[in-house]
C-alpha cells in the first residue's frame, strides 16, 4: 500500500536490517566454509519486503537465491545481477520461456518437465540450469525416491538441459530427528545409486531453518537452504536448532485511538464477545484484521503498552483491536504506541508466541500482515 511520506502512521511493521546481516553472517559462521548459502525469500522475503532484503542479503555475501515463481525471480533480477535464481515451484508451461530469458534455475519433478524445457532450450538454441527435487517423505513437488533413475535418466538425454542440483526437503526437521534421518537415507540411496552423477560438481542440500542443528559436514551435502532462521525465527519452540544466535528482525507496532472507562458488566465488541467482570479502562487500537491480527486472538492474545502486557478484550474488528488498560502503572494516552509484535520496555511478544495465540506457525502470520501496514526500513550498519 502507497503511504504519503507526512502522513501519520496508524500502524506499521519495522524491519531491522542490521540485524538480518547479523543473522546472515551468525548463520554462515557455524557452517563449514564450503557450504553454500541460498537464502530462500518467496512470498515477499515472508512479509519483510522483497526488494530491501535481497538488496541487504547481497551486500551480505549470500551465494543464491531461492523463490516460489519466476514473478518473483524476475523482482530480484530487476534488484541485481549474478546471483543464481532456483524457482521452487513448478512453472506453467506459458512461463517457461521466461525461465531462459532470465537465467533461472528450475526445479523438475517430472520427466514431461524435461521434455517441454528441453524442447523449449532447442528451439531457443539456448540451455537452461535445473535442479532435480526428489520426494523422500514430503508428498509434493518431486520424484518418489523409489521412482527416481527414470527421471534422471531422461535428464542425461536432455541436450538442452544442465544438471546444475539435486535436492529434498524434510517434512518434520523441527521435531521428528527419526523421520528426518530416514528421510536423508532415502536421498542419500538415490544421489549413490547414480552412477554417472558429477555428485562434487552439484549443489546437493536438503537442510532448512528447521533441520540446520542436525545439519552435518561429514555427507554429500554442500549448501542449506535458510529462510525463517536469518530473520530471528524459530518456526517452533522445541524446534532442533538452538546452536545458532539469531535475533527478531521484524516488529509490528501500532496506535491507540480511544483511551476509555466502561461499567461491570458491559457487553464489549461485535457479538458481545466479552463481559467486563470489572469497571475497567480501555484502550483502542488503530489496527485489526484488515492489517493482520487474527481473528482468533481475540480474548486471548496481548499487545505492549508501556511495557506492560494487556489482554485482548473481545473480538477482533476489521480495523480496531480493543486491550484492557486498566492495570497499566501510568494511564496510556490517545496516539500512543502499542507493540503487538516485538519488544518494548523490558517485556518482549515474540512472533513465535503470537502464533501460538494464533494457532499457526509463524510464517503465516508474517505472510498475511497486510500490504495497507507500511515496512520501515531500519538499515544501521551491521556491527558484530
Amino acid at each position: 500500500m502507497t503511504h504519503h511520506p507526512q502522513m501519520p502512521l496508524r500502524c506499521w511493521a519495522e524491519i531491522d536490517l542490521a540485524a538480518l546481516e547479523r543473522n546472515l553472517n551468525a548463520i554462515q559462521a557455524a557452517l563449514p566454509k564450503r557450504i553454500r548459502y541460498i537464502a530462500v525469500v518467496k512470498a515477499d522475503a515472508y512479509g519483510h519486503g522483497m526488494q530491501q532484503t535481497v538488496a541487504r542479503l547481497m551486500h551480505a555475501g549470500i551465494d543464491m537465491f531461492a523463490v516460489a515463481n519466476i514473478s518473483e525471480a524476475a523482482t530480484i533480477r530487476e534488484i541485481g545481477i549474478g546471483w543464481p535464481i532456483l524457482v521452487l515451484s513448478a512453472s506453467l508451461e506459458e512461463e517457461e520461456p521466461y525461465l531462459f530469458e532470465y537465467d533461472l534455475i528450475q526445479t523438475i519433478s517430472t520427466i514431461d518437465e524435461i521434455q517441454r524445457l528441453n524442447t523449449r532450450g532447442a528451439s531457443l538454441k539456448k540451455k537452461l540450469k535445473v535442479h532435480i527435487k526428489v520426494d523422500t517423505g514430503m508428498g509434493r513437488l518431486g520424484v518418489w525416491h523409489e521412482q527416481a533413475k527414470d527421471l534422471f535418466e531422461a535428464m542425461r538425454n536432455a541436450e538442452w538441459l544442465t544438471l546444475d542440483g539435486v535436492f529434498t526437503h524434510f517434512a518434520v526437521a523441527e521435531r521428528d530427528r527419526d523421520f528426518t534421518n530416514l528421510q536423508r537415507e532415502r536421498f542419500t540411496s538415490v544421489l549413490k545409486s547414480i552412477d554417472w552423477l558429477p555428485l562434487e560438481d552439484l549443489l546437493i542440500h536438503a537442510d532448512n531453518s528447521a533441520s540446520i542443528d542436525s545439519f552435518t559436514p561429514d555427507n554429500l551435502y554442500n549448501a542449506v537452504r535458510i529462510g525463517l532462521l536469518q530473520f530471528g525465527i524459530s518456526p517452533y519452540p522445541k524446534s532442533l536448532f538452538g546452536r545458532v544466535p539469531t535475533s527478531p528482525i521484524f516488529s509490528f507496532k501500532t496506535r491507540i485511538g480511544v483511551v476509555k472507562r466502561l461499567p461491570k458488566g458491559a457487553d464489549i465488541s461485535y457479538g458481545r464477545t466479552k463481559t467486563l467482570d470489572r469497571d475497567s479502562a480501555v484502550a483502542v487500537l488503530c489496527a485489526g484484521y484488515g492489517d493482520g491480527v487474527p481473528l482468533i486472538v481475540s480474548n486471548r492474545g496481548c499487545a505492549l503498552i508501556n511495557g506492560q502486557r494487556c489482554p485482548i478484550l473481545g473480538r477482533v474488528t476489521m480495523d480496531q483491536t480493543i486491550v484492557d488498560v486498566t492495570d497499566l502503572s501510568l494511564r496510556p494516552k490517545h496516539g500512543e504506541e502499542a507493540c503487538l509484535i516485538g519488544p518494548q520496555g523490558d517485556d518482549e511478544i515474540r512472533l513465535e508466541e503470537f502464533s501460538e495465540w494464533a494457532e499457526t506457525i509463524s510464517w503465516e502470520i508474517l505472510c498475511s500482515i497486510t500490504k495497507r501496514v507500511p515496512r520501515i526500513y531500519k538499515t544501521s550498519i551491521a556491527t558484530a
